[in-house]
């Protein structure tokens, strides 16, 4: 049988494998993708990029840089699959004290935060929120509908035949010192995009990958009328014709994909605190996020076999942070350009053992 010959396998098509794979068409690289739908935590995100962390007010890690690639990523993406994934919406952040609106005075002062961060406090009362000490309000924050998103670019490599929808099997691949071949493909590299599949993985198991359930809602409230995103103990986030999806559990302990009825009632219990106005839940949803200890992402080559790499561990900013780290690891793969020292995962050769 003949082989057939591509540049990059890429294992996954989450936010990891989408924006990889999107470069890969950039520089004119050819690749095949191997997708089963068993991970999906990008389809149940809530895709909201914002630079400043709303518990303590402070930057977000490499903020600027990530969306300085970013927002120009999907708006090209806009263009290419001929449809909206990309919003505008600023965000509200509820009060809890007088103390939180000090400390947010001071953190919209600071030189990182002064573009996203309005100084007034907001103490108009908007109806339906429960506000007793006001809003904070983000600008130059938004929304990527990465479910919407996702379906469009499958179904645009399918039309490429540049997909497969099946389990990819780690024992069938063969290495060699030059490429790297499974089934009928052969490829220069594989880079594995897995989410936590990662923990499957044979080659790159050894990593501290954690897995964070979380469960969201989407409901349907006609008399909360707002445009902004609500930021509390939970988020509120306006879609379209009044539905909101309300979230995010983080369970450590449940693995499985299965909404649960102890996650809708935490988020139920939360939603009470924040919003007043009658409402239905018209569909629960829940997904397995990809972790990491210390919240940096893990890229690289693998410590023995350098046509084996890795992009993975996004965490719960993966539509800032995947075009950024895609394209760092495409320019350490054919250039030999070095990466990040804070998302190499040379910071754990300790733990790899041949």
């Amino acid at each position: 049988m003949n082989k057939k010959e591509v540049d990059y396998i890429i294992v996954g098509l989450g936010l990891a494998g989408l924006a990889f794979s999107r470069i890969l068409e950039n520089q004119n690289k050819t690749f095949k993708i191997f997708e089963d739908n068993s991970q999906n935590a990008s389809l149940v995100a809530s895709g909201m990029y914002n630079p400043v962390v709303l518990k303590r007010f402070t930057p977000v890690w490499k903020a600027k840089k990530q969306l300085e690639e970013a927002i120009p990523f999907y708006k090209d993406l806009e263009k290419v699959l001929q449809n909206k994934y990309h919003y505008v919406v600023d965000i509200y952040r509820v009060f809890k004290s007088i103390e939180e609106q000090n400390n947010w005075a001071i953190a919209s002062d600071k030189l990182l935060l002064s573009n996203y961060m309005i100084p007034q406090i907001i103490n108009k009362k908007h109806e339906g929120i429960l506000s007793d000490f006001g809003f904070g309000k983000l600008i130059n924050t938004g929304r990527i509908d990465t479910k919407l998103l996702l379906e469009d670019y499958k179904s645009n490599l399918k039309k490429k035949n540049s997909i497969q929808n099946e389990n990819f099997e780690h024992s069938l691949l063969k290495i060699r010192e030059k490429n790297v071949e499974y089934k009928n493909i052969k490829a220069s590299k594989i880079i594995f995009c897995e989410g936590f599949g990662l923990l499957k993985n044979p080659f790159f198991n050894y990593l501290p990958m954690q897995e964070a359930k979380g469960e969201l809602l989407t409901i349907y409230a006609p008399n909360l009328k707002v445009d902004f995103l609500i930021k509390a103990a939970i988020f509120v986030l306006p879609l379209k014709n009044d539905f909101y999806k309300v979230g995010a559990t983080f369970n450590w302990k449940d693995k499985t994909l299965n909404p649960t009825k102890e996650g809708k009632q935490e988020l139920i219990n939360k939603l009470s605190k924040v919003i007043n106005v009658p409402y239905k839940i018209v569909e629960q949803s829940a997904g397995i996020r990809p972790t990491v200890k210390d919240r940096r992402p893990l890229v690289g080559k693998h410590p023995k076999y350098k046509n084996l790499a890795i992009l993975n561990g996004l965490g719960t900013r993966g539509v800032m942070i995947a075009p950024w780290a895609a394209n760092q690891l495409f320019y350490h793969l054919e250039q030999e350009k070095e990466l990040d020292k804070e998302i190499t995962i040379a910071r754990y050769q300790n733990l790899f053992s041949d």
